[in-house]
């Protein structure tokens, strides 16, 4: 009876294990997610699996073999309770599937408001309030200098953001 395993890919290996798997005849789901991340400096949206490294995949155990699966191409090992491999169930696979993962900002991009450290130039080691993006590159922080809030224009990688 055909079900979903969950499966743990090589580092870096996740497409060829889909791949491999997909010539095999077994159904492979990789959820994707659209991040705004800041990149060489850069503000950049990029597409990223939602669960690196992890891939669900379909088959029937009778049809396949698990060694068969888990001697293919870019695959490491079925995540596992105990001797046996974890079965999804079909509404969580509807629901990965249903859902649109877009919009999504990574934890470390700063938003508008977030407090920030310099930490390089002029202005190194001195907090400061994030304000808005200032082109592809740069960045307004909101300074306070001798009790004046001053507006600065930065180069997104002379700051980053305070947890």
């Amino acid at each position: 009876m055909e079900a979903w395993y969950l499966l743990y890919c090589k580092r870096g290996q996740m497409i060829r294990a889909k791949e491999h798997l997909e010539r095999q005849a077994v159904a492979c789901l990789s959820p994707m997610v659209t991040l705004e991340k800041i990149i060489r400096g850069k503000r950049a949206a990029i597409t990223e699996p939602l669960f690196p490294n992890y891939l669900f995949i379909e088959f029937d155990p009778e049809h396949i073999h698990t060694t068969t699966i888990s001697a293919t191409r870019g695959v490491s090992h079925f995540v596992r309770f105990g001797n046996l491999p974890v079965t999804i169930t079909s509404a969580v696979i509807d629901e990965l599937r249903d859902h649109t993962y877009e919009g999504v900002t990574d934890p470390q991009t700063p938003q508008i408001g977030d407090r920030v450290i310099i930490t390089n130039g002029v202005f190194e080691g001195i907090e400061a309030i994030y304000t808005e993006p200032d082109g592809e590159a740069r960045s307004m922080l909101l300074l306070n200098f001798l009790n004046k809030q001053v507006c600065q224009s930065l180069h997104n990688r002379q700051f980053q953001k305070i947890e």
